[in-house]
């Protein structure tokens, strides 16, 4: 499986019958400074990760950052370690705004 699925690969995802879960992992003072989150999304704090992890088990799962780095790559890897199945969106929210597609929020 791919580290990374694009904001058109994810908007088809969205579309099937089984879609995956979003999470928004981007800082805390990035989340308040821009609350919108990709329609369908829940924010959850990156620094509690092992917190809420368990919730995931057995879904697929899509997570995304402001833009696809370090915080998404580092998450990626504590969800992975808890055996679940994560992806997260190449560049980020900015990728998923830059695309034109909606935010809500």
């Amino acid at each position: 499986m791919s580290d990374t699925v694009t904001p058109d690969e994810l908007t088809s995802m969205l579309n099937e019958q089984d879609p995956p879960r979003v999470i928004d992992v981007r800082r805390k003072a990035d989340h308040q400074s821009d609350p919108s989150l990709i329609p369908g999304a829940t924010w959850k704090d990156p620094e509690n990760v092992e917190m809420w992890s368990n919730e995931l088990r057995g879904q697929e799962v899509v997570i995304y950052c402001v833009r696809g780095g370090s915080v998404s790559k580092s998450t990626l890897e504590k969800l992975r370690e808890y055996d679940i199945q994560a992806r997260y969106i190449k560049g980020g929210f900015e990728a998923w705004k830059r695309s034109g597609r909606s935010v809500s929020g």
